[in-house]
Order: C-alpha cells, then sequence, then structure tokens
C-alpha cells in the first residue's frame, strides 16, 4: 500500500514546474498589451484629425454597410482565371467588361439613368449613417429633391429646345411660362419637410446629411443636365469628350501595368506618373483622330433640334464651320524649313480638330483627378466601392467619376469659344412677347434689314 501512495506521489507535476507556467502566462499577457499598444500607436498615426483620436470608439465603418465590388467576378468568369496570377487576372476582368461597359451608347435617357444610379450610390453611404442612428426621412427627402431638381433642370431643357411646339398648346405654356415659379414651390415644399423632421440631439448629424443631399445633387444632376446640353449641340460634343475619359483611363491603366515605377498620388497608391504620361499622350493621339473621323458624317455633327416641317426631332444640316475641311498656313519660319523638303507649306484640316486638343488635354491632365477625388471620398468612409454593379469595377459612379467634371467642361467651352445664338432659341424667346412687342419687334428688324439692303422694300 505504501508503495501504491509513492507511485501515486511521484506522477505529480513538481511544485516549480507550475510556478514556471505561471510565469510564462504573465510573460505572454505583457507581449500582448506591448503588441496592443504598438498597434494603437499605428492608427493614431493613419487618423486624418486630432478629433478623431477622442471619437474613434463612436467613429463609424461602413465598410460592412456598402455593397462594393471591386473583387466580385462571376463565377464563369472566375472559372476562366482562377489559375492567374493575381495581377492577371485583374487585367483580364477589366478588359472583359471594358468591352461590355466601355462604349459611349448612352443617350438622354440612358444619362438619366445613369445620374440616378450615381445618386443612389451616394445617398446609400449617408444612408448607412441615418439608419444607425435612426433619423426620420432622410432617404426619402432625398429622393424628392432629386425629382426636384430634374424637374427644374430637365424642364429648362425642354423649354430651350421645345419652347416653339409647347407654346402651341395651352396647357403646356402655362407650365412653360411658370415652371421656375413651380420648381421654386417644390424645393420650399421639401425644405419645410425638412425642418419638421428635425429631431433634438441631432440636429448636427441631420444638417450634414442634408448638405450631403445637397451635394450629391450638384455633382451628379447638375451634370447629367450638362450632359443632355452637349448631346443637343451635336452628338460629337458628347461622344469625342466621353470616349477621351475612357481611352484616358485604359491607357494609363496599361502603361502603370507594364512600366509603372513612379507613385503618382498618395489618394491612389496604384497610380502612377508613367500611367499618367502616357494616358495622357495617347488620349491627345486618339482624340485627334477620332474627330477626324467623325467629323465626316453630318448625323454626329448636327445639333439636335426639333423640325417643324417634318413634325420631329431632326439631326439633318449643312455641317457648319468648325466640320468643314479648311487650310491652314504654316507659320514663316517653318515654311522655308519645310519647302527644303518638298513638303507642302499648308494643312488642311477640321478646325473641330484643333478644338480637340483642348478636350483630350483637359480629359489627361485635370480628368483624373475626377478619379483622385472619389478615392478620397471612399477613403474616408473606409469603403473599396461606392456599389457593385459592374462587375470588377465597383458601382456606376466609380467609373463616371471623371464623366462629370468633362461634362462641365465642355458644356463651359462650347459657351464661351463655339456657341453663337441659334434662331430657334431667339424666336421661343419672341413667342413669350405679348403680340404688340411682337409687331414691333417684327417692323425693327425689318427696317434694319431695308437699311442694310439685305431685305427689298416690295419683298415684304
Amino acid at each position: 500500500m505504501s508503495e501504491e501512495v509513492r507511485k501515486r506521489t511521484t506522477s505529480k507535476a513538481p511544485e516549480p514546474e507550475i510556478i514556471g507556467d505561471h510565469a510564462d502566462n504573465l510573460g505572454s499577457a505583457e507581449s500582448n498589451s506591448s503588441r496592443e499598444n504598438l498597434q494603437s500607436n499605428l492608427r493614431d498615426s493613419e487618423i486624418d484629425s486630432e478629433d478623431d483620436k477622442g471619437d474613434r470608439k463612436q467613429s463609424i465603418d461602413l465598410s460592412g454597410t456598402i455593397s462594393t465590388g471591386t473583387n466580385k467576378t462571376p463565377s464563369i468568369l472566375q472559372s476562366l482565371v482562377e489559375d492567374l496570377p493575381d495581377k492577371w487576372r485583374n487585367w483580364v476582368v477589366r478588359g472583359i467588361f471594358i468591352v461590355i461597359y466601355g462604349g459611349p451608347l448612352a443617350l438622354m435617357i440612358t444619362t438619366l439613368v445613369v445620374q440616378v444610379k450615381c445618386f443612389q450610390e451616394i445617398i446609400n453611404i449617408g444612408y448607412s449613417v441615418y439608419r444607425i442612428h435612426g433619423l426620420p426621412w432622410f432617404r426619402s427627402l432625398s429622393w424628392y429633391f432629386l425629382i426636384t431638381s430634374n424637374y427644374f433642370f430637365y424642364g429648362e431643357s425642354l423649354v430651350e429646345y421645345f419652347g416653339v411646339v409647347i407654346n402651341r398648346t395651352d396647357f403646356l405654356r402655362v407650365l412653360v411660362t411658370y415652371h421656375r415659379f413651380i420648381s421654386f414651390c417644390l424645393y420650399c415644399g421639401g425644405f419645410v419637410w425638412f425642418v419638421l423632421s428635425l429631431v433634438k440631439k441631432y440636429y448636427m448629424k441631420q444638417f450634414s446629411l442634408f448638405a450631403w443631399t445637397h451635394v450629391a445633387l450638384l455633382i451628379v444632376v447638375t451634370q447629367s443636365y450638362l450632359i443632355i446640353k452637349n448631346i443637343f449641340e451635336g452628338l460629337i460634343w458628347f461622344i469625342v469628350p466621353v470616349s477621351m475619359i475612357i481611352c484616358n483611363d485604359i491607357m494609363a491603366y496599361v502603361f502603370g501595368f507594364f512600366f509603372g515605377k513612379t507613385p503618382l498620388i498618395k489618394l491612389s497608391p496604384k497610380k502612377t506618373w508613367e500611367g499618367f504620361i502616357g494616358g495622357g499622350v495617347s488620349t491627345v493621339v486618339f482624340g485627334f483622330f477620332m474627330s477626324y473621323l467623325m467629323c465626316q458624317h453630318p448625323y454626329f455633327v448636327c445639333p439636335i433640334e426639333y423640325s417643324e416641317t417634318l413634325g420631329r426631332m431632326t439631326m439633318e444640316c449643312e455641317p457648319g464651320i468648325l466640320f468643314r475641311p479648311t487650310s491652314y498656313q504654316f507659320p514663316g519660319f517653318l515654311s522655308g524649313f519645310l519647302n527644303i523638303f518638298g513638303i507642302n507649306d499648308s494643312i488642311t484640316i477640321y478646325p473641330f480638330m484643333l478644338h480637340s486638343l483642348s478636350l483630350s488635354l483637359f480629359s489627361s491632365v485635370i480628368g483624373p483627378f475626377g478619379g483622385f477625388f472619389a478615392s478620397g471620398f471612399k477613403r474616408a468612409f473606409k469603403i473599396k466601392d461606392f456599389g457593385d454593379v459592374i462587375p470588377g469595377h465597383g458601382g456606376i459612379m466609380d467609373r463616371f467619376d471623371c464623366q462629370f467634371l468633362m461634362a462641365t467642361f465642355v458644356n463651359v467651352y462650347i459657351s464661351s469659344f463655339i456657341q453663337t445664338p441659334s434662331p430657334q432659341k431667339l424666336l421661343t424667346q419672341v413667342l413669350y412677347l405679348k403680340p404688340e412687342q411682337q409687331l414691333q419687334l417684327f417692323h425693327m428688324l425689318k427696317e434694319t434689314l431695308e437699311n442694310r439692303n439685305i431685305l427689298l422694300t416690295n419683298n415684304v
């Protein structure tokens, strides 16, 4: 019996080993504490402002609430590219969906659809905040302001381009005459709705979301309205700029993929100077030759107008001076040099091709900053993409972030350097005058034309 007790006693773990294990646990706890302090310091170094440090526990991480799709690939494509390295897999997916989504095939209706989708993707980010705090009516108010804004902007387009037709219908004439007043009343209704929805203790958050909605309207609705105006000036003013942005995006990716070594901007770590410069040069060349091809077809260069004779919209016209071959003489110091080699000292091109250089320079130098802006916006809310509509690319807003900035430039460029008063637009304004004012204008115009010998007296 004593022998059995002795064996049981010797089989127990010795006391020093228990103390040693306890010491190891204490050392491990100290190591974990040091690791946590190091990670905390690293997180502090990534915070943008001092205000964020004290509010880290209350910060909102939206990365799990917004649908993103940069790495989302359909099952069919996934099976085809699963054996490729990640870098080449992204290349193949981009190439396939550029073919599907890249062409500038949209006109007015598609522009409206894209606008609504972009607005939805931006508002969804704010809606995530709204749901967390339980704030009332944010989403409904946002869509109400979208409808009101579209009523105002698209109504302005209808008045400008269809005024001659609208004035023949009494009901529509009333809507046109008081269009801006009706639009203002609709906005005031939304404004009152917002004030009534204010909740105590959340005023700052609600006013921030109110501003969020209006910034989204400024970025999306205003720019899409300008795209529509560009389309009415001629399809070439829509297709060429849109294609330039697409070309710049593709070629910057190509040059960056094969030659990129020097980082361009911290907001987009994958962007390189090599890609930026290569994409810019490619865009200038692409825009020059594409403009040459499209200038040869009246379908693309004629403005879209309503024809009273045909009773429908038409794009038939005699191409303007911008779209007629014009001969340009080289400067004197170049003419002598060119004559030595037997080269003609003049060149015949379409004037629009020279204007395309301005468009291509903007799309390649300033256009990418629309993408950088979007990248900063996504980083601020810790999301990878605005949505997951386009496999491999994210949301619609991820693809159109540069297009909206380009649309504004094209519209400003047309109004500053190209556009001249249109007889149809002037007639629309004349028809709003009272009958006696229209007669007065007619006699004044008749007298002016007769004095300039443009109109003979017996012709009227």
